[in-house]
């Protein structure tokens, strides 16, 4: 099948998607499953694969996904009925002052998202964020959406996340270069994350209903027959415990895994105890005791103040592994490959092919890691035979990780996980969210692009 038809394919099955969910107010997770047999049918996937690519496709993104949510939503939940996050948002609001707090928490998320991956981090924030967007009565989307988007840079161009280490690998990049570069870069997004969301902001966005619904009864039990009455509040220490403990065991497992022998036993035991569903886990259990039966709850009132948070955070999970399925769809159908190979002869310079190639992948198929990877693949054979310095193979993999950074829509479960925690629409995600990653994406190009012509010039 020719490129231009695939392109085609690909912009009729994201039209009609958007048509169904923003005119004709179809389910978001119906529309997505609809949409992606629609595609893999026009895109000449078999008849009798298309069942098993969404199986496929739901079973892979769940499987990182729904653990994450389920445990994160739980942890949430504990730290908002426990008063928790109403203490954290009080004292930060007092300590920085209600104009500094969005920069302060926003200058958190820099440091949180660097040993944690992105989805983990959002989730393991939110109750945060509902916490101060409660104490600034601001919507959660004008926290949300700077903490995000810094989170999603580290993500993507600074190690150890899997898409810039894989990257890195495939191109001989130096880690210690990508990492400092990378921080570099990232700095200045962090400042601008918070001024551009603050301009998207200008307007009042509606939440969604069942959104504004969990918002407005934030820190109150969904329980009415439970008086949930406490002896003892958290103090804001031991919620921020809370919060770095997942984070810590996660640093600990990817960080301590560097400094042993892989495979060893000692690799193992770190590999265990810093994978982020168990560093979740123990933080759950942690909490279920700190913050719940040791602060005045019975056992069974903290069990059902964890459970309440399963059947908002269903409505997440499916949502996002329907997004798994339509990038699954992409990426089987090769749309985005035959693309990036197309372009791969048209005589770009490699810095700005590096992020062109990025940026149509992650726009054809979703996964900011994928495009990574695939495109750093495509480009290992020129990098090779180009001569390159470590700091300049080093820029060429921030070029791909910054086109790999924006374009964040329907195909992308980052999407789902960031808009339906935050209530917004589908066309509003695509207004807020989509072009905040867009506009950091193309700023985070520029400043690569501007010292990779510094450094080129310097011969360094």
């Amino acid at each position: 099948m020719s490129p231009l038809l695939l392109l085609l394919i690909a912009v009729a099955g994201v039209a009609l998607l958007l048509v169904g969910v923003i005119k004709f107010k179809m389910p978001a997770f119906i529309a997505l499953l609809l949409v992606s047999i629609l595609v893999a049918l026009a895109a000449g996937i078999p008849l009798q694969d298309v069942a098993g690519l969404i199986t496929e496709g739901m079973g892979g993104t769940l499987g990182s996904v729904a653990v994450l949510v389920g445990l994160g939503a739980m942890l949430g939940k504990v730290i908002e009925i426990s008063g928790g996050a109403q203490v954290l948002s009080t004292r930060f609001t007092k300590l920085f002052g209600p104009r500094r707090v969005i920069a302060a928490l926003t200058t958190a998320a820099f440091l949180l998202a660097i040993p944690v991956f992105f989805d983990v981090g959002f989730i393991v924030l939110v109750p945060i964020i509902y916490g101060f967007a409660k104490a600034l009565n601001v919507s959660p989307v004008k926290i949300g959406l700077p903490v995000g988007a810094i989170m999603l840079a580290i993500h993507v161009v600074v190690p150890p996340h899997p898409g810039v280490v894989g990257g890195a690998e495939i191109l001989g990049a130096d880690v210690g270069w990508a990492t400092i570069l990378g921080l570099a870069f990232c700095a200045p997004l962090g400042v601008l994350s918070y001024f551009v969301a603050k301009r998207i902001n200008r307007r009042d966005v509606p939440m969604l209903p069942e959104t504004a619904e969990q918002f407005a009864s934030f820190g109150k039990s969904t329980d009415e027959g439970d008086t949930l009455t406490k002896t003892k509040a958290p103090t804001s220490s031991m919620v921020i415990s809370m919060i770095l403990l997942p984070i810590v065991m996660i640093m600990l497992g990817t960080v301590g895994g560097t400094l042993v022998t892989a495979e060893s036993t000692e690799a193992n035991v770190l590999g265990f105890v810093g994978s982020p569903a168990i560093a979740l886990l123990t933080t759950v259990l942690v909490a279920y005791y700190l913050l719940g039966v040791r602060s005045g709850w019975s056992s069974e009132q903290t069990g059902k103040v964890m459970d309440s948070a399963l059947a908002p955070a269903a409505i997440v999970i499916l949502v996002t592994g329907a997004g798994g399925v339509f990038g699954k769809v992409l990426t089987e159908s090769g749309i985005g490959t035959v693309l990036a190979e197309s372009l791969s002869s048209a005589g770009l310079p490699i810095i700005v092919m590096a992020f062109v190639l990025a940026a149509i992948l992650r726009a054809s198929q979703g996964s900011a890691t994928v495009a990574i990877i695939t495109t750093t693949g495509l480009l290992a054979t020129a990098v090779e035979a180009g001569g390159f310095s470590a700091v300049q193979t080093a820029l060429i993999l921030a070029a791909v990780g910054f086109g790999a950074f924006g374009l964040s829509h329907v195909n992308d479960s980052g999407f789902w996980i960031v808009t339906r925690f935050l209530g917004l629409s589908v066309a509003d995600g695509l207004r807020t969210w989509t072009v905040l990653t867009t506009v950091l994406g193309v700023a985070g190009f520029a400043l690569t692009s501007l010292v990779y012509a510094i450094v080129t010039a310097a011969g360094v």
